[in-house]
């Protein structure tokens, strides 16, 4: 057979080239002319394609739920919106070490099903048997195959009617209708349609495994995102203890869901309750130091957010937090002057989220305030106070979703004030917990001097 003239295409305006270049001809910008695979034609001449082109209608569709299967690692279940769906296509990410590929053979090895494959492009088999004697996993049913072509590993997944697999990682992978090298753009888009075209045609599941970039986003085309049902983000420090699997792409289930696994000689291990380990209670009270009721997906959990205020001898005071938006933390504090009538002007300030983790939500803004605040005047707040809210420019405190609940967590774990918007105030107390509420900033200030 005559080999394929390899076809260009730009990235930005979708202007075809017969050939590579540095700069697309059609719209003038660099570096955006990438390789994609040639369409083939059938013998009458037309463009085949794939699926069923029936036209149904819209009333004629059964809809059910989608069959899961139960990976039996709690914490992936529930990022996974309640178990493995079949014929999904599950994307996961994160930095090197931090634990996917030991995670995915732990899945593999609990999954007891005789048609699992693990797919290695980066590691021998013998190195992949090492590492599951060093993890204590007795799984005589894995298997395991080595091999970067993506014709060649659909050929086996369909000969061995494969009903999980893991694909690591797509970095690796390349298609023969390609020239370009393994790892490029037009390399992994092309490897993981084949793959994903597979998995909803003969219902097997696939977990790719991708590298990210320094960004911190997944290395390749952002559509590769688009591509797949479910996007998985390991979070977390790779020589720290504590690992976060992050949803932020589910089409089975609901998204920013987290996972929270610590790391052992015998793996990851799921942590049942993350809030115990976020909360570093110290000896005595010291200032800077507030607990917030933040929410993870369907989660409550509680988080300490640290700040340290100190006289700046710069010409622009530093503003740096760690797990918040530094953005917001300038105009939180702008709020605080303003409405608080306490300037920082001359002040560095630093806040960090205890435990590695990522506050996304804005039922923070209370807490970086009260402990920026605490810093600054250099007095503790009290160890049994939890706080929860939203921040407005004009000094309200709005209230924020499914604060019952947020309550609730508080109260089991032995909290005994809570200092939370108006409109979050319980309907009625059990005595346990004494809720304070607040509308606008300076009564949550004023809330604070009457518990000091």
């Amino acid at each position: 057979m005559a080999r394929t003239k390899p076809a260009y295409q730009c990235g930005s305006c979708g202007a075809s080239h017969s050939k590579w270049s540095g700069q697309c001809t059609d719209c003038g910008e660099w570096n955006v002319i990438e390789e994609i695979a040639p369409a083939r034609q059938d013998r009458r001449g037309g463009w085949t394609g794939s699926g069923n082109t029936a036209v149904v209608a819209l009333s004629s569709v059964t809809s059910g739920e989608e069959p899961r299967v139960p990976s039996h690692i709690a914490e992936l279940d529930r990022v996974l919106g309640g178990g493995i769906v079949e014929g999904s296509v599950i994307l996961i990410g994160g930095d090197p070490g931090i634990g996917k590929s030991t995670l995915l053979l732990q899945m593999l090895a609990t999954v007891a099903q005789h048609s699992n494959l693990y797919v290695s492009g980066e590691e021998s088999a013998g190195q992949i048997a090492l590492r599951s004697r060093r993890l204590g996993l007795e799984a005589p049913h894995l298997r395991l195959l080595t091999e970067t072509s993506v014709e060649r590993i659909i050929e086996v997944l369909a000969r061995e009617r494969t009903r999980l697999a893991v694909i690591d990682s797509v970095q690796t992978l390349f298609s023969d209708n390609l020239q370009s090298a393994p790892g490029s753009v037009g390399q992994v888009r092309e490897s993981a349609a084949r793959l994903v075209r597979f998995a909803k045609t003969s219902g097997t599941t696939i977990f790719l495994v991708g590298h990210v970039t320094k960004e911190g986003a997944l290395a390749g085309p952002r559509v590769l995102e688009h591509m797949v049902d479910t996007v998985l983000y390991f979070e977390g420090d790779p020589g720290g203890r504590y690992r976060i699997l992050r949803a932020v792409k589910n089409r089975f289930g609901a998204i920013n869901e987290i996972g929270v696994f610590a790391m052992s000689e015998s793996g990851l291990r799921e942590v049942g309750n993350p809030s115990a380990i976020f909360l570093s209670r110290h000896e005595a009270p010291v200032s800077g130091s507030v607990i917030v009721v933040t929410r993870e997906g369907s989660r409550p959990m509680l988080v300490e957010i640290q700040s340290l205020v100190d006289e700046s001898h710069l010409a622009n005071p530093r503003r740096v937090s760690v797990g918040l938006d530094q953005n917001r933390l300038g105009m939180l504090l702008a709020i605080l002057h303003r409405h608080g009538g306490i300037p920082m002007v001359d002040q560095d300030v630093f806040v960090n989220v205890v435990g590695g983790v990522r506050v996304t939500e804005t039922a923070a803004d209370v807490a970086v305030v009260l402990a920026a605040l605490s810093s600054f005047r250099d007095r503790p707040l009290p160890a049994d106070l939890v706080v929860f809210g939203e921040l407005g420019l004009a000094g309200e405190i709005r209230p924020v979703p499914n604060g019952q609940e947020r309550l609730a967590e508080a109260e089991t774990h032995g909290f005994r004030y809570a200092l939370v918007p108006g409109a979050n105030a319980p309907r009625s107390s059990s005595g346990k917990l004494k809720v304070l509420t607040a509308n606008r900033l300076i009564e949550a200030i004023d809330h604070l001097r009457s518990l000091e």
